[in-house]
């Protein structure tokens, strides 16, 4: 191939539709008429002998060879961007989309005042915040650049992975006020209860169960919810439980919590982005205040 024939505007354009997989969302990311993206799309098909998006049922599907170009692509287009240095742009003229991958435990009580903090600081950015489905699939997103940013548990980050240590977590036994296990409560009583857990992917065990396996016991899961939002309101209805972050019980009324009959396993949150991303000035903002609001 010949390099000087190569419009690098192409990658550009082959990015956002491998990104997208959708010729009219990367048109509208580009600011480019469809038209003009179906055209580029032609181009990068030539260019690599491949269909690169193939029709599915009602929708489009990468093919594997674009899967495969997803993060070298985008590793080359970060260096370009740092070999070339733009222009500073104030913060307040920054016009910029950022993908947060996090669970409602913390966006809980980081995204009121995170966004009020960009209301002053950076209109501009506009924030998609995406679930959370586990470390592995949230470091993947990060690789292949389907998140920007990510909070999640990241004990041994991949090569490429910059993350930050924003805290260190354990878990209470949280009920309702008046409930009949909090009166002399005791590890006889907590066993006792049903308990809520929160899995992402529906998973009965956790950590916890395992924890309790080795020491001999083990407790009822009598309910399996995809997150943490609704395990308040199903406390202060009945007469479960629920080991939950202990940042989450100030943010609910009603609940009373206290302090785990057995010992058991925390977690570390960290703060992740991939470092070709360590220029993006928008990013680092955000980062910033989320730093701040965690930390």
């Amino acid at each position: 191939m010949n390099l000087r024939t190569l419009d690098l505007n192409l990658l550009v354009m082959l990015d956002a539709l491998l990104d997208e997989a959708h010729v009219t969302r990367a048109a509208d990311r580009l600011c480019l008429s469809q038209s003009a993206t179906s055209a580029a799309l032609a181009r990068c098909r030539d260019l690599f002998h491949d269909e690169l998006l193939e029709r599915g049922r009602g929708t489009m599907r990468l093919t594997p060879f674009a899967q495969s170009l997803r993060a070298p692509l985008k590793s080359v287009l970060g260096d370009i961007a740092e070999l070339i240095d733009p222009p500073v742009i104030p913060l307040h003229q920054i016009k910029q989309k950022l993908r947060i991958t996090m669970a409602d435990f913390p966006a809980l009580f980081v995204l009121v005042p995170l966004m009020q903090n960009l209301q002053q600081s950076a209109p501009g950015i506009d924030l998609i915040v995406q679930g959370w489905a586990g470390a592995e699939e949230a470091e993947t997103a990060l690789l292949n650049g389907t998140t920007d940013i990510a909070i999640s548990v990241f004990p041994q980050p991949a090569a490429g992975i910059h993350s930050e240590l924003l805290m260190d977590e354990h878990y209470v036994v949280a009920m309702r006020e008046g409930h009949p296990a909090a009166v002399g409560f005791s590890l006889e009583r907590w066993l006792a209860s049903p308990h809520i857990i929160t899995s992402g992917k529906g998973e009965s065990v956790t950590p916890v169960d395992a924890e309790l396996s080795r020491l001999g016991l083990r407790r009822r899961v009598g309910l399996v919810l995809p997150n943490f939002q609704m395990v308040p309101q199903l406390l202060l209805a009945s007469d479960m439980l629920a080991l939950l972050p202990s940042r989450v019980i100030p943010f609910t009324e009603g609940l009373v919590a206290v302090p785990a009959p057995v010992t058991l396993p925390g977690f570390s949150l960290h703060l992740a982005w991939h470092k070709r991303r360590s220029q993006d000035v928008a990013l680092q903002h955000v980062a910033a205040i989320l730093m701040a609001l965690l930390k």
